[in-house]
């Protein structure tokens, strides 16, 4: 027992030490108040811009990605335009250019030399009709490359969604960082006043070890929103040529849901899809139907030979040329034409359906963004209040500390306690902003404040 009240006492005396270094560690902390703090985080870049900068502003949120980025996405479109136009004249075939030169000694053994032939000609064999094909395949080729242009757009709208997700992360963490310093600011004043009631015995030290378990723990949670703060800087510095810490986040407004369905660069695609399939099937279907192609070609040939008549071999020369044209027609009769057919078919009902069940969708996510918009103004509206109710209590308690009846730790935590719900505010306020963006990803054009 006397080993336990040794070992009790000296328990005592290192709590009082450590709460002694820990309150008198970073002092000024205590004095921090909400306001200044949150006066010094710009959320938006143009919260007091008129609806039309704002229009402005949100159509040029592709500048948030890197030049490198935006390089790479043209070079895409570039690509396509290209693959479309190669598809486009695909049933123009090429002029064929043909040249042969041939040499023998057959008659060598009767002292002849060498013969030789040579033939040259240009060729055309050109289909002019393919009972619809050439007209389908040009819009098959349009149809492509609208398509490809749309996966493109979407490719680049979930990259930029992705970039101000991440800066607008960034932005909450610094506010977070900001928040957690003032509970720390709350936990030393705690730990101060819990030190000052055990010395004057008011308190058992378990209280006090209580409070220095919570005041590192606070801190240790600081350390890990620093940690994730730098992670976050880090993955938006890969996709951006903007300083996190400078650059502002856009303001977002609210889309209602005929915009967002009918400006949806899912269903844009999806529609695209359906229209290259209904081409490609008609496409497939004049494959097995007759064709008639223009042929013609212009020939020249040059002939050296020797021939055999009597002792002394005989040299001979000639060159002519000529030209040939005409038609053809044909048709493949082929068993598995059928099953082509129905195959390209088949894509094409499934795709239709595609773009029925992406509008059901995609209604469903306006209406849970819509609903988590009114869960986040119900808490940015319980944080206003909180702040109110705060800062009453502390015009209160600024007049109770003038006339002796209140501390400055007092006057210190109601402070600070404002100050965290102000920041709570504008995390909520960037919360919404996080909901609209992924409304933003699915739409071909930035909703602007005229969308409200």
């Amino acid at each position: 027992m006397k080993d336990l009240s040794v070992l009790k006492k000296l328990s005592v005396a290192f709590s009082l030490i450590v709460a002694t270094l820990l309150a008198a560690e970073d002092s000024n902390l205590t004095q921090t108040k909400g306001q200044d703090i949150n006066s010094s985080t710009v959320l938006f870049d143009d919260q007091q811009m008129s609806a039309e900068e704002q229009k402005e502003s949100t159509t040029s949120l592709e500048d948030y990605l890197s030049e490198l980025k935006r390089k790479q996405f043209g070079y895409e479109y570039e690509k396509t335009d290209q693959q479309s136009s190669k598809l486009r004249d695909s049933w123009i075939r090429p002029i064929v250019l043909q040249y042969n030169i041939n040499r023998s000694n057959p008659n060598e053994n009767y002292g002849a030399g060498e013969s030789e032939s040579q033939s040259a000609a240009i060729v055309m064999d050109q289909p002019i009709f393919q009972s619809g094909g050439i007209i389908y395949g040009v819009k098959f080729a349009a149809a492509s490359r609208e398509y490809a242009n749309y996966s493109i757009d979407q490719q680049k709208r979930i990259m930029i969604k992705q970039t101000i997700d991440l800066l607008m992360q960034v932005k909450q963490s610094d506010l977070t960082i900001a928040k957690q310093k003032l509970q720390i600011a709350n936990s030393k004043i705690n730990l101060e006043q819990k030190r000052e009631q055990y010395l004057n015995g008011q308190l058992d030290s378990g209280f006090l070890n209580n409070a220095i378990i919570e005041l590192n723990l606070v801190k240790q949670s600081l350390f890990d929103l620093e940690t994730r703060n730098s992670q976050l800087i880090a993955q938006f510095k890969k996709l951006s040529d903007l300083d996190p810490k400078t650059a502002k986040i856009p303001f977002l407004a609210i889309v209602d849901k005929k915009r967002f369905l009918e400006e949806n660069i899912d269903i844009k695609l999806a529609e695209s899809e359906s229209e290259k399939n209904r081409l490609n099937k008609n496409v497939t279907l004049v494959k097995y139907l007759p064709s008639v192609n223009l042929q013609a070609s212009y020939n020249w040939q040059k002939q050296d030979s020797y021939f055999v008549f009597g002792p002394t071999p005989t040299r001979s020369t000639t060159e002519t040329d000529f030209y040939r044209y005409g038609f053809s027609a044909s048709m493949p009769l082929d068993i598995n034409s059928f099953n082509d057919f129905e195959a390209t078919k088949v894509e094409y009902l499934k795709s239709k359906i595609v773009i029925d069940d992406k509008k059901r969708e995609l209604q469903l996510l306006h209406e849970q963004v819509m609903q988590n918009l009114v869960n986040y103004d119900k808490k940015i509206a319980l944080a206003e209040e909180n702040r109110v109710l705060y800062e009453t209590l502390l015009q209160d308690t600024i007049d109770l500390f003038k006339a002796g009846y209140k501390t400055q730790y007092d006057v210190d935590i109601l402070s600070n306690s404002m100050g965290i719900e102000e920041i709570n505010k504008n995390v909520f306020a960037i919360d919404k902003q996080l909901e609209l963006l992924t409304l933003y990803e699915k739409m071909t054009e930035a909703p602007s404040e005229e969308s409200e």
